[in-house]
C-alpha cells in the first residue's frame, strides 16, 4: 500500500511538472509572438504608474479626451467617419488645419495597423546587433492626437534595445494643447526616452532638425514627420542597410494615411512602389523606378536607388550625417532641403535608397496650415541656394522657372561655405549625377531636335500650357508669344519625336472631334505608349505620326486650345521653334 501511495505521489508530481512546463512554454510563445510582431517593445507606463495628479486641470483634460475615443474606430487602418455635428466640425478642421482633427481625437492613439509588407519581408532575419537609433520629430502647431499617435506607433513597434530616444522638437508652437498639456502628458504617461525640446523662436524645418540632431545620442538618426504611423518591423530593415553600408541614406516606402478618414492606403501589389525625382523648377516628384535600377534588383525586396527623397522620413548614420554636411543651415522655413541633401549624397559618394521591407504611413496634407515668419518665399530661396551650389550649368533650367532669384545673392544669402564643403568632399558634377543616377531625367535642351518657343509662322501665337495643372491631362493651347522665353511656352521636340514639356507629351484626342479637327492633349509621357510620336518637317509642319494630322492654329486666338487637322497648305499649319538642334549641337 505504501509503495502504491509513493507511486501515486510521483505521478502527481510529474503531472504538475508537465502542466508547469506547458504554462511556461505558452508564456514564452506569447512573448516570442510579441517580439516577432514588434508590438509593445518599449515599455509604456500604465495608469497605475502615474503619480497623483500634480495638475488637476491637465489630468482632467486628458481624462476627458480619453472618454471621447470611440472603441474600434479606424482600427487596422480602416476609414473612419463621423456623423451629425461632429462631421461638420471635422470638415471645418480639415479646411483650417488640412487634417480632420475632430476625427483624429476619436481614434485610439495606439490603434492597430495592417501588415502591408511584401510577404517575403516576413522571412528576413536581421542582425541581433543593429545600431541604436534616435528618432527625431519636429512639429509646429501639430494636432495633439496626431502627434501622440506618431509617438505611440514608434514606441509600440520598435524594439526597446534599438530605440535610444524619441526627440520631439517644438518649433515655437503657440496653440494650447501643445504647450503645458504636452509636457504634462509626456512626463506622466510616456517613458523617459521621450524627450521634448522647446525652441524659443521659430526656426523652420532645417534648423529645428539640426537642433534635434545635435541633442541625439543614438548611432543612427531617424527623421520622421509628426503625422506618421509606423508598422511592425519598420526600423530593422533601415538599420540593417546602414550597418552594411554606413554611407547609405535610406527611406521607407511611404504609404498614404487619409487626412480626412485616416484610412491607411497602400498599393495592392506590394512589390510596386515609386521613388523620388525632381522637376527643373526645384520641386520633389514621385517617379517610377528607372529601368537601369530595375535591372539591379535581385529580389522584389532588394534596396532600390532613388534619385531624390521626399525628405520627411529617412534614416542616416549620425556620424555620416555630420561628415556629409548635415543640412544647409542658412536655408529657411521649409522646402528644397530634401533635394539639396539628395544631390549632395549622390554627388559626394553616398547612396540614397528606398528599402521595400520598411513601411510607414504618412498624412499627406493638401496645404501647409501655417505661415513662415516674415512671409518669405522659403522654397524659392532654398532651391536657389541648392541650384547655385550643386547644379552647375544645369541651374539654367532652374532659373528659367525662378528668374527672380537669378544673381540675387542678397536674397538667397552667401553660399561660400557650402561651395567649400563640396570642394572638401571632392564631389562629382551634376552632369555625372544625371548620367549615372537619373539617366531617365528629360533635359529640355539636350539630345533634342529643337526647343524653346514654338510659334505659328503666320501670326504672333505660341504653344502654351495656359498655366493648366500638369499633374493631370490637359488640352494644349496657344497664347501671345512672350518677348522672353517663359516657362509656359517652353517645349521640346525630342530625338524620339515627342512634342513635349518636362514630363508631359502631346497626343491627339480622337474622341474629342470638332467637325474635322481634333484636340491635342498633354499627358504624362510614361503613360502614353505609341501615340506620342510626331514628325517635324523642314518647312515647319508638325505631324502626328499615327493619325497623319497636322498641328493647326487656324482661326485661333490667344488662350484657345490648339488643334490637329488634315494637313494642308494653310499658313496656320507651319511652325517655328526658337532653337534647332540642342545646346551642345546647335543647327
Amino acid at each position: 500500500m505504501r509503495n502504491l501511495r509513493c507511486k501515486t505521489r510521483w505521478v502527481i508530481y510529474i503531472l504538475y511538472l508537465i502542466i508547469i512546463c506547458a504554462i511556461i512554454r505558452q508564456i514564452l510563445l506569447v512573448r516570442q509572438n510579441k517580439t516577432d510582431n514588434h508590438e509593445e517593445e518599449t515599455s509604456i507606463p500604465s495608469t497605475t504608474d502615474i503619480y497623483k495628479a500634480k495638475n488637476d486641470k491637465y489630468e482632467q483634460l486628458i481624462l476627458n479626451y480619453m472618454k471621447g475615443i470611440i472603441h474600434g474606430l479606424g482600427e487596422y487602418g480602416k476609414p473612419a467617419y463621423l456623423t451629425g455635428r461632429s462631421k461638420m466640425k471635422g470638415k471645418e478642421s480639415l479646411k483650417k488645419k488640412a487634417i480632420n482633427i475632430i476625427l483624429s481625437n476619436k481614434i485610439s492613439l495606439q490603434r492597430k495597423l495592417p501588415d502591408v509588407r511584401d510577404p517575403l519581408c516576413k522571412n528576413v532575419t536581421y542582425d541581433t546587433s543593429l545600431p541604436s537609433t534616435s528618432v527625431i520629430i519636429i512639429f509646429h502647431n501639430e494636432a495633439f492626437s496626431v502627434l501622440l499617435r506618431t509617438v505611440y506607433s514608434v514606441l509600440k513597434r520598435t524594439p526597446s534595445k534599438l530605440l535610444k530616444e524619441i526627440i520631439l522638437v517644438d518649433d515655437k508652437s503657440n496653440e494650447g494643447e501643445l504647450l503645458g498639456l504636452l509636457d504634462y502628458y509626456i512626463e506622466t504617461r510616456l517613458p523617459k526616452k521621450v524627450k521634448l525640446i522647446r525652441l524659443k523662436e521659430r526656426q523652420g524645418l532645417v534648423r529645428a532638425r539640426l537642433k534635434g540632431a545635435k541633442s541625439a545620442t543614438g548611432e543612427v538618426l531617424m527623421f520622421l514627420d509628426a503625422h506618421c504611423e509606423v508598422i511592425q518591423q519598420w526600423l530593422e530593415p533601415l538599420l540593417q542597410r546602414i550597418k552594411e553600408k554606413p554611407n547609405a541614406v535610406v527611406t521607407p516606402i511611404i504609404d498614404n494615411i487619409s487626412e480626412e478618414t485616416f484610412e491607411y492606403s497602400h498599393n495592392d501589389e506590394p512589390s510596386f512602389f515609386q521613388v523620388g525625382g525632381f522637376t527643373w523648377s526645384g520641386h520633389f516628384t514621385w517617379i517610377n523606378i528607372q529601368d537601369v535600377d530595375l535591372k539591379l534588383k535581385s529580389s522584389p525586396i532588394s534596396p532600390v536607388r532613388s534619385p531624390t527623397m521626399a525628405g520627411g522620413l529617412f534614416a542616416i548614420s549620425r556620424r555620416y550625417f555630420w561628415e556629409i554636411g548635415s543640412y544647409d543651415d542658412k536655408m529657411e522655413g521649409w522646402g528644397g532641403e530634401n533635394l539639396e541633401m539628395s544631390f549632395r549624397i549622390w554627388q559626394c559618394g553616398g547612396i540614397l535608397e528606398t528599402i521595400p521591407c520598411s513601411r510607414v504611413g504618412h498624412v499627406f496634407r493638401n496645404f501647409l496650415p501655417y505661415k513662415f515668419p516674415f512671409d518669405k518665399d522659403t522654397h524659392g530661396i532654398n532651391t536657389a541656394r541648392l541650384a547655385n551650389v550643386w547644379m552647375d550649368d544645369y541651374k539654367r533650367l532652374y532659373y528659367l522657372h525662378r528668374e527672380e532669384y537669378k544673381d540675387k545673392l542678397k536674397l538667397i544669402g552667401d553660399t561660400k561655405d557650402r561651395v567649400k564643403l563640396r570642394e572638401r568632399l571632392k564631389c562629382k558634377s551634376f552632369k555625372w549625377y544625371l548620367d549615372n543616377i537619373y539617366p531617365e531625367k528629360f533635359i529640355p535642351d539636350e539630345n533634342v531636335q529643337a526647343f524653346g518657343k514654338v510659334k505659328v509662322q503666320s501670326k504672333n501665337l505660341c504653344l502654351d500650357n495656359l498655366q493648366r495643372d500638369e499633374e493631370k491631362p490637359y488640352n494644349l493651347g496657344v497664347y501671345e508669344c512672350h518677348a522672353e522665353l517663359f516657362p509656359s511656352q517652353y517645349f521640346s521636340m525630342s530625338k524620339n519625336g515627342e512634342l513635349r514639356r518636362e514630363d508631359t507629351c502631346a497626343t491627339v484626342v480622337e474622341h474629342a472631334k470638332l467637325k474635322d479637327v481634333f484636340k491635342v492633349n498633354m499627358k504624362a509621357c510614361d503613360e502614353i505608349d505609341d501615340d506620342k510620336e510626331w514628325t517635324l518637317t523642314e518647312d515647319g509642319k508638325i505631324i502626328h505620326l499615327r493619325t497623319g494630322l497636322c498641328l493647326d492654329a487656324s482661326g485661333l486666338k490667344s488662350k484657345d486650345d490648339v488643334l490637329a487637322s488634315t494637313c494642308s497648305d494653310s499658313s496656320a499649319q507651319f511652325w517655328s521653334f526658337e532653337f534647332y538642334g540642342d545646346r551642345i549641337n546647335p543647327r
